[in-house]
């Protein structure tokens, strides 16, 4: 017959086996082509990663569009989306100058259509994409959300995704576009490649987050503002803005990842941390 310190320890035992056993285990695929174009530039640079549970199907999928705007900066699966029963998907797009932000755009939609086709392959659920990412990759994002044609293109309706957040994104047109066409990065327009310019009423959730608006990059906050207001006023209701009071442009982004993942918890019935 066992002691009481002998079933105490075989209890402990047999629950760091359960742990063991049961615990998620994570793969990450790195570089995997997404294109079909075949120039060099579009073959050496149009990659993507994939970070998965293992052994789990339907799960939420976050497409991250890295920051540095549009003519720097390379895929990451950023460290604060890992070990969150997610598929996290991190692409590289091609770079400006050396091609224009149409092209640039395409590269996305091309992208974004490759998850839907292909991320039942790594546990994720097509019905639950969201598109998101860092100042060039939140303007990327909200182009993708607001103008329908992107995708489209590639035969994928935007409104299919779940949800869009833009982390400290663009709403005019993007300063390094601007500097394409000659325009200082400090006289805004509002053109074709101008979020603005596509304010829609019937997309998905758009969750606006963005810096201290007194350190935010070029006014970054008060574009996003004025989107979001633009957005009500067509008639979406499913626009949210944050403001994280002590942030700069970089400083955002860490803490922004935890109202992403309370939108995606909310939208999927989940519990939600306070």
């Amino acid at each position: 017959m066992m002691n009481s310190i002998t079933k105490i320890s075989v209890s402990l035992i047999l629950a760091f086996l359960c742990i063991t056993v049961n615990a998620q285990g994570y793969r990450q695929v790195n570089d995997i082509p997404y294109t079909g174009k075949t120039d060099v530039y579009s073959l050496e640079r149009l990659k993507l990663d994939v970070y998965h549970p293992e052994g789990v199907t339907d799960c939420p999928v976050i497409v991250w569009f890295h920051g540095g705007g549009l003519e720097g900066g390379n895929k990451e699966i950023p460290a604060q989306l890992k070990e969150k029963d997610m598929v996290v998907v991190g692409v590289n797009y091609r770079l400006l100058p050396r091609v224009t932000v149409k092209e640039t755009l395409d590269d996305a939609a091309e992208a974004v259509a490759w998850v839907f086709n292909h991320i039942a392959e790594y546990g994720g659920d097509p019905r639950k994409i969201v598109v998101t990412g860092h100042s060039a990759g939140g303007y990327i994002s909200m182009m993708l959300c607001l103008d329908k044609k992107w995708l489209a293109a590639y035969h994928i309706d935007a409104d299919n995704v779940m949800m869009y957040v833009p982390f400290s994104g663009q709403a005019i047109t993007h300063y390094n576009v601007r500097k394409m066409q000659g325009i200082p990065p400090l006289q805004p327009t509002i053109d074709e490649y101008a979020p603005l310019y596509w304010v829609r009423g019937d997309c998905p959730p758009l969750v606006l987050i963005c810096g201290d608006r007194e350190l935010e990059l070029f006014g970054r906050y008060d574009e996003n503002q004025y989107l979001a207001r633009m957005m009500k006023l067509a008639g979406h209701q499913q626009t949210y803005l944050y403001e994280l009071d002590g942030h700069g442009h970089g400083g955002m982004v860490a803490p922004g990842f935890h109202i992403l993942e309370t939108h995606l918890r909310q939208m999927l019935g989940q519990p939600v941390d306070p």
